[in-house]
């Protein structure tokens, strides 16, 4: 069984639209995806359609941006009431965090030499709820001015980079709480796969755990063999769940095709349960696992 528990849409900084990137799932031989758009489930219905249509199951979750100890820190959070009112406030803070450091990049931008204005990200954002970081590297790509994503982080967007503009994040700690409330179940992304660091450490991690985290994202392109060694081994002492997951963007990601690193079945099992737990504590009407 393969299952890929971090993947992007359109809806987001993907680049396919979440019916696309169903049945990119079906294709690449996953049983189970999880479409985990940032700081929105807009993609939901489109894929809960399409993966009925396909027979692949699909966990509805979102990629949270959250803040903790002055550093960001994005969450994945499964199976949530996305109707659940402390939820849609912290996300519609978020997203407009997102929108409204659009004009201070492009402002930067420009006093470097880019000609680049909201139009041009505009048209290469389509769809998303929110334009991000992302869509500007997007924009700076169809000008010309750089080859790749990558390139443009590097050089402009990235946080201490010329172009980057700051932006409100959840505490992560609060958004713990919210989710759980919200019947859903935290999972940190990536968690050191960001800036080479090893934090979270263990006894952050197990304050977090106290919090209501439940898992950590320990296969991941971002971590070499030895970090996720690390990260297996502090996830067994605090007994958290263990996945792996490609976080694909489509075309916008090189090197995180769909399966590249993928959740045991066993540590898929866990978090559903826990899901289902937290459904039962919170008495919301939460999501399903699509064909579970």
């Amino acid at each position: 069984m393969r299952i890929d528990l971090h993947t992007h849409s359109r809806a987001s900084d993907g680049t396919q639209s979440p019916a696309e990137l169903v049945r990119a799932a079906a294709a690449a031989g996953l049983d189970v995806v999880a479409l985990t758009d940032h700081d929105t489930a807009e993609g939901w219905a489109e894929a809960a359609r399409t993966a009925e249509e396909t027979g692949v199951g699909l966990v509805r979750g979102m990629e949270i941006s959250t803040r903790h100890d002055g550093r960001g820190v994005h969450l994945l959070a499964y199976l949530p009431d996305p109707t659940h009112p402390p939820l849609l406030a912290e996300l519609e803070r978020i997203l407009e965090g997102r929108s409204s450091r659009l004009p201070a990049m492009l402002a930067r931008l420009r006093e470097l030499g880019v000609d680049i204005d909201e139009d041009d990200v505009r048209r290469v954002a389509g769809d998303a709820v929110a334009t991000g970081r992302p869509h500007v590297a997007d924009a700076l790509v169809d000008l010309g001015v750089v080859a790749d994503r990558t390139e443009a982080f590097r050089r402009f967007l990235s946080a201490g980079r010329p172009a980057y503009a700051n932006r409100y994040a959840a505490p992560l700690e609060k958004m713990l709480r919210i989710v759980g409330d919200a019947g859903g179940v935290s999972v940190i992304a990536h968690p050191w796969g960001r800036h080479g660091r090893q934090e979270p450490s263990e006894a952050t991690l197990a304050e977090l755990t106290e919090a209501g985290l439940s898992g950590l994202e320990v296969d991941h392109q971002d971590h070499d063999a030895s970090a996720r060694e690390r990260l297996r081994g502090i996830a067994r002492n605090l007994d958290l769940v263990v996945t792996g997951s490609s976080d694909h963007h489509g075309s916008g990601k090189v090197d995180h095709e769909l399966g590249c690193n993928t959740t045991a079945p066993e540590e898929f099992a866990r978090l559903v349960d826990l899901a289902r737990l937290a459904a039962a504590r919170s008495g919301r009407s939460t999501p399903e696992v699509v064909g579970a």
